[in-house]
């Protein structure tokens, strides 16, 4: 097969960046890392269900358009058997809030075969997309957060374990997880609030108080 030449392997493709690559939830026949082009896997995508909620959003993973940049993953390989109901259950976990665009777009895998795969791209016209936001606005709301799948800061542990187990580790995402956990052990060392000895009591309710002396007390006619 020449070099660049698309690989027609049977099945379908999907490029994962983030929770899919450890956690797909659907039957793969083959797995590999694979590279994209012009794109940037960022915590660019407020979360409100799977790591945050809607009163305190927190930040998973998208990819965000970059030229020039590139995003190392896993392509995984779905059977043609399996592909309509792993399609389906990937969109209803990707898809929640439409905040993705499901893309097909070339892949370059590790052994050199290029194939198409589906990804899904943050919407940067989304009312989630959170792309500008610096490093230590990121680890606040990360160490904070939590949502029905658990909470946000071990999403971010667990995608800097796994990039590191794959030899694909990410600098960037290293340093955001540092942050994070500085935070949350900066928060287990503050002391629970406690009334000093000798502190004034806080008065009571005023319809719980009795009447002041001198006041006299209505009796019933």
């Amino acid at each position: 097969m020449a070099s660049g030449q698309q690989e027609l392997a049977p099945g379908h493709w999907v490029f994962a960046y983030g929770s899919l690559m450890w956690d797909p939830q659907v039957p793969v026949a083959e797995s590999i890392i694979a590279r994209l082009e012009d794109y940037s896997r960022s915590f660019c995508l407020r979360s409100i269900q799977h790591r945050g909620t809607r009163e305190l959003p927190g930040l998973v993973l998208g990819l965000d358009p970059c030229v020039g940049a590139q995003c190392s993953g896993v392509a995984l390989r779905v059977e043609a058997a399996h592909w309509p109901d792993a399609l389906a259950m990937i969109r209803h976990r990707e898809m929640v809030t439409a905040a993705y665009e499901e893309r097909a777009v070339p892949v370059t895998l590790a052994d050199g075969r290029r194939v198409t795969a589906l990804t899904y791209v943050m919407r940067r016209d989304h009312w989630q997309y959170a792309g500008d936001m610096s490093a230590p606005e990121q680890a606040t709301i990360i160490a904070a957060a939590q949502g029905g799948r658990g909470a946000n800061a071990e999403y971010l542990f667990n995608t800097v374990a796994h990039l590191d187990q794959l030899g694909l580790p990410d600098a960037g995402m290293a340093d955001l997880a540092e942050r994070v956990r500085a935070i949350l052990t900066e928060r287990a060392r503050d002391p629970v609030p406690c009334r000093t000895p000798g502190a004034a009591a806080s008065p009571e309710p005023a319809a719980e108080r009795p009447p002041s002396r001198g006041v006299p007390i209505p009796r019933p006619a």
